[in-house]
C-alpha cells in the first residue's frame, strides 16, 4: 500500500518551472510571429541566431530584477502584471540598444509593437494562469510534525507563512507533559501515525525537537519503519534552511561547527582574489559616481539635513576588528545624544532628505572608500557598532560568527529582510547573514547584485 499522494512542487520547482516556461514560451512566440508573418525582424538563420541569445539574457536580467521569481509576487496577480511591463520594457529598450549582437532597427517600426507583443502577451498569459492554477491551493504539500507541543505554534508560522501551500495537518507532541497550542492542529497518536500518511497523503514527515531525547525508542522505530516504505523524512533544520533561505540558529546548540560547515569559498584564494579584483574595480567606479553626485547632495543636506555632509562611525569589521565607516550623513546632528539606540523603520531622527538619502542606498556610496580600503566588502554582513555587538553576542552567542568574513555595503540579510530594530529582529537578521557564510559563492553574490538592484529600483533602501 502506498500513500495517496497528491501533485505537489517544491519551492525550486516552481522557480525553475517559472523561468522554462518564461523563457521557452517567449522565444518560442518571437518563432511562431516571424514564421506566419515573415517579417525580417523575426527571422531565424545559420548566422543570425545570436540575436535570439542576446534575448534570453536580458529577458533572465529583468526578470530577476523584477522579482518574477519570487514566489510571493508571482501569486499576486496586480504585482505580477506590473512586472512583466517593467520587465518587457527593459528587455525590447536594451535589446534595441545593443549594436552588432541584435537585428538593425527595421525600416517598417510596426515590427517593434509585434516585437514588444511577442515578449508581453505570452508571459501574461503563463502567469495568470500559474497565478489562478498552479499557486492555488490545490497543489497543497501536506506534512506532519513531531515536535514538543509548546514549539508548534512556532514551527507553524515559520514554515507556512513562507510557502501557502506548505500545509502541516497534524504533529506528534514530544513533550507529554504540554499540550498547549494556538493552532487548531489535531494531535496525531503514534500508533496511528502510519494510518494518517497513507489515508491523508502526506508528502513528508518533518522532526522538529530540539533534543534527541526526545525521540523514543517508540518514535524512532516508527519513523524507521516509515522510512523503509519511501515516507520523505527531514529534520526541521533542513527544511527550514531550504524554504526559508535563513540559518535556524535558535535550534542550535553552542557547538554549531560540528554541523554548520563554513563555505570552501570563504578559504578559496581563487575566489577571493577574484572577488578582492572586482571589489577594486567596483569601487574605483563606486567613488567615482560619489563624486559626481556630491554637489547635489551637498545642496539637498545644506537644505534638508543642515549639517556636516559626512559621518564617520566606528564598526566592527572581519575578525572583531574595528574600522571607521563613512557614509553621508541622514540624521539630524546629535541623533545620539541621549545613548546609542537601534534605527527603526519611520526613525524621528532621519532628515526628509535623509529619508531619501537611505532608500535610494544614496547614503552608503561613501563606503566604496572602505571597501577600496580593504575595511569592507561589496557583499558581507551588514558592520554593526561595537556597543549593539557586545549586547547582542551575550544574548546570542552566534553573533559574532559574522565577523569571519568581512563586512559589506549590501549583503543576504539586507536584501531579504530591512530593518533590525530589535533584539529579535537582530536574530533574524543573523539567520541570513549565517546563511551566507555557509553557502557563499559567486553565484549566491550575483544573486544578492541583482536583488539590492531590485531594492534600489522598488525603493525598499533602509
Amino acid at each position: 500500500m502506498s500513500p495517496k499522494k497528491k501533485v505537489h512542487f517544491e519551492i525550486s520547482e516552481r522557480k525553475i518551472l517559472l523561468r522554462f516556461v518564461d523563457y521557452s514560451l517567449v522565444l518560442f512566440t518571437v518563432f511562431l510571429v516571424g514564421y506566419f508573418t515573415g517579417l525580417e525582424y523575426f527571422q531565424v538563420t545559420e548566422t543570425n541566431y545570436s540575436w535570439m541569445i542576446v534575448l534570453l539574457v536580458y529577458l533572465s536580467f529583468f526578470t530577476s530584477i523584477f522579482e518574477l521569481y519570487n514566489l510571493q509576487i508571482a501569486s499576486n496577480q496586480f504585482e505580477t502584471i506590473r512586472n512583466i511591463v517593467f520587465v518587457t520594457i527593459g528587455t525590447v529598450v536594451f535589446y534595441v540598444l545593443t549594436p552588432y549582437l541584435t537585428l538593425s532597427l527595421p525600416s517598417n517600426r510596426i515590427q517593434i509593437l509585434y516585437f514588444i507583443a511577442s515578449i508581453i502577451l505570452p508571459l501574461l498569459g503563463w502567469r495568470l494562469f500559474y497565478i489562478n492554477f498552479l499557486a492555488s491551493h490545490r497543489f497543497l504539500k501536506k506534512v506532519i510534525l513531531i515536535c514538543n507541543a509548546d514549539q508548534l505554534d512556532e514551527l507553524v508560522f515559520s514554515l507556512e507563512k513562507v510557502d501557502p501551500n506548505y500545509k502541516i495537518i497534524g504533529y506528534i507532541n514530544t513533550n507529554l507533559s504540554s499540550d498547549k497550542t494556538r493552532y487548531k492542529i489535531p494531535k496525531i497518536n503514534l500508533d496511528k501515525l502510519e494510518e494518517h500518511v497513507y489515508m491523508d497523503g502526506i508528502s513528508e514527515i518533518v522532526v522538529a525537537s530540539q533534543k534527541s531525547v526526545s525521540i523514543t525508542v517508540e518514535i524512532y522505530n516508527t519513523l524507521i519503519s516509515l522510512l523503509e516504505k519511501g515516507v520523505q523524512i527531514r529534520e526541521f533544520s533542513q527544511v527550514y534552511e531550504e524554504m526559508t533561505y535563513r540559518i535556524p540558529v535558535h535550534y542550535a546548540d553552542r557547538d554549531f561547527y560540528r554541523y554548520f560547515p563554513f563555505s570552501r569559498s570563504n578559504q578559496n584564494k581563487l575566489y577571493r582574489t577574484t572577488i578582492r579584483v572586482l571589489e577594486i574595480l567596483t569601487s574605483i567606479v563606486g567613488l567615482l559616481f560619489c563624486m559626481v553626485i556630491i554637489p547635489f547632495v551637498w545642496i539637498g543636506n545644506l537644505l534638508g539635513n543642515r549639517g556636516a555632509l559626512f559621518y564617520m562611525q566606528e564598526r566592527v569589521g572581519l575578525n572583531g576588528k574595528t574600522f571607521q565607516i563613512v557614509k553621508f550623513r541622514s540624521m539630524v546632528t546629535d541623533a545620539e545624544k541621549n545613548g546609542a539606540v537601534f534605527a527603526a523603520k519611520n526613525d524621528s531622527r532621519v532628515t526628509k532628505f535623509g529619508k531619501f538619502l537611505r532608500k535610494t542606498r544614496l547614503d552608503e556610496f561613501p563606503q566604496f572608500y572602505n571597501i577600496l580600503k580593504g575595511d569592507m566588502a561589496v557583499i558581507g554582513p551588514r558592520p554593526e557598532r561595537p556597543f549593539f555587538v557586545k549586547e547582542i553576542s551575550e544574548i546570542m552567542p552566534f553573533y559574532e560568527t559574522r565577523h569571519v568574513v568581512k563586512p559589506g555595503l549590501t549583503g543576504w540579510a539586507q536584501v531579504n529582510y530591512s530593518y533590525g530594530e530589535s533584539i529579535d529582529e537582530s536574530l533574524i537578521k543573523l539567520q541570513y547573514d549565517l546563511f551566507y557564510i555557509k553557502h557563499r559563492s559567486l553565484f549566491l553574490d550575483l544573486n544578492i547584485t541583482l536583488k539590492t538592484i531590485s531594492t534600489i529600483l522598488f525603493y525598499r533602501g533602509h
